[in-house]
């Protein structure tokens, strides 16, 4: 199988499973990051298998790893880790961000 098919499978499924937390289990501030990270790495996740359809594996590669750790970083905070690895978010976003820039120029080249 595919890794990084593999991997972004994975990824939706944590995504739905943390979305489902946010929304029934959690409460405070937990809910807000368990929602952006779910948002975050549930449209990442398909991003990913769509940039694997253009022959984009490095930007699946960005949307994958940066998905994991934007959403990861909330989901741990969620869970009661210390707010500092809000710092560690944005990280995270950089690599989603180099995704879809990876992604047009694989588009301006076409």
């Amino acid at each position: 199988m595919n890794v990084i098919v593999m991997l972004a499978a994975l990824s939706g499924a944590i995504a739905v499973a943390a979305g489902a937390f946010g929304a029934h289990g959690a409460s405070g501030a937990a809910v807000e990051w368990l929602k952006t990270g779910a948002h975050y790495q549930l449209v990442h996740a398909v991003a990913a298998l769509v940039a694997l359809r253009v022959d984009a594996r490095g930007a699946a590669w960005l949307f994958v790893a940066g998905g994991a750790v934007f959403a990861g970083t909330l989901y741990l905070m969620a869970l009661g880790l210390p707010r500092w690895l809000g710092a560690v978010t944005p990280i995270g976003g950089t690599l989603l961000i180099a995704g879809w820039l990876w992604l047009a120029w694989i588009g301006a080249r076409a």
